[in-house]
């Protein structure tokens, strides 16, 4: 395996040819501080490499210790900086990352974190790749913590995890938890030679949420309650109402995360490729045509006051885009994820001080109707979107 060091205090990275195996490529907690746009902003030259403009913007206005506490919207948009260390091997992006992870992990690998939700477990991603950089032994054992967690996590009768350990979450699916937990997984068992557990629970996971979130449409709806008591539950399905879109982003990210990892004989291997498929015809139907963007409900493009969401179209864009470069998908959809990346571009500039504005990026967000989801919030510079973007922008930009 070809490798380099980026410093000498760091073990060598991956390969993109392994991360890229091993899945690398690729609400619940408090939201992050978000900073308000700057008051003018000019649109740069082509050339301009948005993945570092964004980290340097988003390292200037946070440090690890104010960027928020030990959540997903962090740990997603410290996976996006860790992707573009890896194109870059800017020693400060990655140094960034571990100052931030070093505030829970002590120094016996112990870490602050229940994980009584699958929200809680995706910044878990972070430990796998510190511990590959660095082969501090502390990582594992806080890994390990999140690993140890499954045995006793709560399960819906056919297997799948809870949201989260509550009563409040009780027996539900959210198609967001998938990504909060499966590419940790395929990551972890690789990482620690634990890929025979990993692989088949990660595949059955995104199986078992498939079978009941997606509908006819190719689409998957935002949760799934097996009671069917919770209140926004089809008293005959235990579906939520509505298919909101970064919930479906989340779904999308994780099936190609686990298909780029699983072995070429794995027996779940087809199902989810056939999952997959039929979601990108959905997302394929109901992409805007006038922006290439997606709706905040994705179905819906045709209501007044539905809008176009930044980090679900990130998010479609990278799955459709690697789901075709690595043959899960037809190669039509390549143009389908430039349509959506030239969309998402239109949503990003630079202010007269320097600093990225990436804007129309819904805060996070419980289940709900219609009505609620349109409602939500569109914030600038919210860390969903950021992360969402850079692993976006990381998969595309010389595409």
């Amino acid at each position: 395996m070809r490798r380099f060091r980026a410093t000498p205090a760091l073990r060598p990275v991956l390969t993109a040819g392994a991360l890229a195996a091993a899945g690398l490529l690729t609400v619940s907690a408090a939201a992050p501080p978000t900073a308000a746009p700057p008051p003018s902003v000019t649109r740069p030259a082509a050339a301009t490499d948005w993945s570092t403009a964004m980290v340097d913007s988003t390292t200037a206005r946070f440090t690890p210790s104010t960027i928020g506490g030990w959540s997903y919207p962090v740990g997603l948009y410290l996976y996006g900086q860790y992707l573009t260390y890896r194109r870059t091997h800017e020693p400060r992006y990655l140094s960034y990352i571990r100052t931030y992870v070093d505030r829970f992990v002590h120094g016996d690998g112990s870490i602050d974190q229940k994980f009584n939700s699958l929200d809680s477990m995706q910044a878990g991603r972070l430990l796998v790749i510190l511990h590959h950089e660095t082969g501090d032994d502390r990582y594992r054992i806080a890994a390990r913590t999140i690993r140890d967690r499954l045995d006793t996590y709560p399960r819906t009768s056919d297997g799948g995890f809870w949201h989260a350990d509550t009563s409040s979450r009780a027996h539900q699916l959210w198609s967001d938890g998938v990504y909060m937990v499966t590419p940790f997984l395929v990551e972890y068992g690789r990482e620690f030679g634990d890929s025979a557990y990993a692989d088949d629970e990660a595949a059955k996971q995104l199986a078992v949420y498939g079978r009941h979130l997606q509908v006819p449409n190719g689409l998957l709806r935002h949760a799934y309650d097996e009671s069917k008591t919770v209140s926004w539950a089809d008293p005959h399905t235990g579906l939520a109402p509505e298919h909101w879109c970064r919930a479906v982003g989340w779904y999308s990210m994780a099936l190609v995360n686990v298909l780029d990892a699983l072995p070429t004989d794995h027996a779940r291997r087809s199902e989810l490729v056939g999952i997959l498929r039929r979601l990108a015809a959905g997302l394929e139907r109901y992409q805007d045509t006038k922006t290439g963007r997606w709706f905040q409900v994705i179905d819906k493009g045709s209501r007044s006051d539905n809008w176009t969401e930044t980090s679900c179209s990130s998010m479609f864009t990278y799955a459709l885009s690697r789901g075709a470069q690595r043959g899960y998908l037809d190669a039509h959809y390549r143009s389908v994820a430039r349509r959506g990346y030239e969309g998402v571009l239109a949503r990003i500039s630079l202010g007269s001080d320097g600093r990225t504005a990436l804007t129309d990026i819904s805060i996070g967000t419980n289940v709900g109707d219609y009505d609620f989801y349109v409602a939500r919030p569109r914030e600038t510079n919210d860390l969903h979107g950021l992360g969402a973007f850079l692993i976006m922008n990381e998969q595309l930009r010389g595409d």
